[in-house]
């Protein structure tokens, strides 16, 4: 009953959105067929497969997101990752590799690991939507191609004028009205103009039929249990292309997640997130599916198009699969054009335009980090992108961090020295520390004053040793007083390998 009542309320709290749930599913589904088709040609399977596993990999992550209004489908990320194991083992060690991705990734989320993506920093973020968009950008213009060549001069400036109108109708078209999806109304209006121009004789646009070479027309897919022995060595083949997809599809899930949360100013779940993205890619991979994860690109369509719930999702996977299986002539017939015009709207509105102003305002490392992590996610991938971006943004904030250790000394009046530390006293800051200390000027006893620092790893712990060994080693007393709790418990743990003398109860003031 109290569950009853849950979804009710959730029902009355959503339904506002239903319609633009429903149009923005629609231009998504649009928008997932040109895509799809390049991501087959990418691992190497045929785009059906593809297609089929934007529809699987769609309608369960929809069902149970912990981000709604996600878009999740087949995706370069993954094809990248699983093409050479295609290549060289074909599609049922594939399959099987699916199913792993699937089960690593429902661990994780299980587990509850989402909430060391916390340590993403935002510089990271910004890095990788501008990375992203380029990635975007220049992927569209493999659709200028037919059969591997590009489309002749006269060609090229007819599809690029029609880009064009495409671009300004999705723009311009919210001013008429915004009952309709500007961008499902510029790819209507666009295929349109191309079917009555096909008609008259006047000009053929290129279209999704030409791109991907055959008619587009599947049905539903079929459950199928991967044909491998499941064994020791075919695990040893899987697990390596399977964990690495795995990561990638999560780290791509878990920004497009932070994405969405920023567009929509509401909080998603990252662990439940995880989990529907594993059970997605389980369920694809005993249907034949490819694998994949969330979509940024096309997660942003369906948010600047109104999309707010699951809803969006379902309908965008339940409509490709209604094209695929019962409208694929007007499918076929789609222009390149206008989804061409509509992935390059979501480029302009992906990049972060204001960063390029960032650099005389925001610290210089954090511009840097963004520099890098665009270049590493356009010439690399995106999750070497986020591990560098993270590991870049760690190095520098300790090497910031471990210059602003300070000190200040005094003797009092039974002439004893009195080292008073202030700062955080960690890996980054250690060898700033041990410069502090001039062991055979100071007197015969040396008191190092820790109440206004922090002792933070065994790294600190080591560098306090070092120069307590020092003086004991001069023949000097060396102890400390007024240290914190987490210092305490570190030389607690660590009493038996030090030589560290502590005074709780020794006021330096007195």
């Amino acid at each position: 009953m109290i569950l009853t009542s849950k979804l009710k309320d959730q029902f009355h709290k959503n339904k506002k959105y239903f319609k633009n749930d429903f149009l923005a599913g629609i231009t998504v589904a649009l928008a997932l067929i040109p895509e799809a088709i390049a991501f087959a040609f990418v691992a190497g399977v045929s785009p059906i497969i593809s297609l089929q596993t934007a529809v699987v990999i769609g309608l369960i992550a929809a069902s149970i997101t912990g981000r709604p209004g996600m878009i999740s489908s087949s995706t370069a990320a993954i094809a990248i990752v699983i093409a050479p194991l295609v290549a060289q083992y074909g599609l049922e060690y594939l399959f099987a590799t699916v199913v792993l991705i699937g089960v690593i990734q429902v661990l994780i989320g299980v587990f509850k690991l989402g909430k060391y993506t916390s340590i993403i920093p935002h510089p990271v973020v910004l890095g990788f939507l501008n990375g992203l968009a380029i990635v975007i950008f220049l992927a569209q213009w493999a659709q200028f191609k037919v059969d591997g060549q590009w489309l002749p001069a006269p060609d090229m400036l007819i599809m690029l004028v029609f880009v064009g109108i495409t671009m300004l109708i999705i723009h311009f078209f919210p001013k008429l009205t915004k009952a309709i999806p500007s961008s499902l109304a510029a790819i209507g209006l666009i295929t349109t103009v191309s079917i009555l121009m096909a008609k008259f004789g006047i000009y053929e646009l290129v279209t999704v039929q030409d791109f991907a070479g055959i008619e587009l027309k599947g049905g539903l897919p079929k459950f199928h249990i991967p044909q491998v022995s499941f064994s020791w060595e075919v695990l040893e083949v899987i697990f390596p292309y399977a964990l690495t997809a795995a990561l990638v599809g999560l780290t791509e899930a878990t920004l497009t997640l932070r994405v969405i949360d920023e567009m929509t100013e509401t909080k998603g779940n990252t662990n439940k997130e995880y989990f529907a993205q594993g059970a997605a890619n389980v369920a694809n991979g005993f249907l034949g599916g490819m694998g994949g994860d969330a979509m940024i690109g096309q997660s942003i369509v369906n948010i600047k198009s109104g999309g707010r719930t699951r809803l969006s999702g379902l309908v965008a996977a339940s409509a490709l699969m209604i094209f695929i299986m019962f409208a694929s002539p007007l499918v076929n017939a789609i222009p390149l054009a206008s989804l061409v015009g509509l992935m390059f709207m979501v480029v302009i509105s992906t990049f972060k335009w204001e960063s390029l102003k960032y650099g005389n305002t925001i610290p210089n490392q954090d511009f840097l980090v963004i520099i890098v992590v665009t270049a590493v996610t356009v010439f690399k991938d995106l999750a070497s992108a986020v591990i560098i971006g993270v590991i870049l943004s760690t190095i520098m904030f300790a090497w910031e961090k471990g210059k602003k250790l300070s000190v200040n000394t005094q003797t009092n009046d039974d002439g004893e020295k009195i080292y008073k530390i202030n700062g955080v006293i960690f890996f980054g800051s250690v060898l700033s520390f041990k410069e502090i200390f001039d062991v055979n000027a100071d007197p015969e006893t040396v008191i190092l004053d820790l109440k206004y620092a922090k002792v933070m790893d065994y790294s600190a712990l080591e560098s306090i040793n070092a120069v307590a060994k020092k003086y004991k080693d001069a023949g000097k007393t060396f102890f400390i007083t007024r240290a914190g709790d987490c210092c305490l418990k570190l030389m607690e743990n660590a009493e038996q390998i030090t030589s560290i003398v502590i005074k709780e109860d020794y006021d330096p003031t007195d």
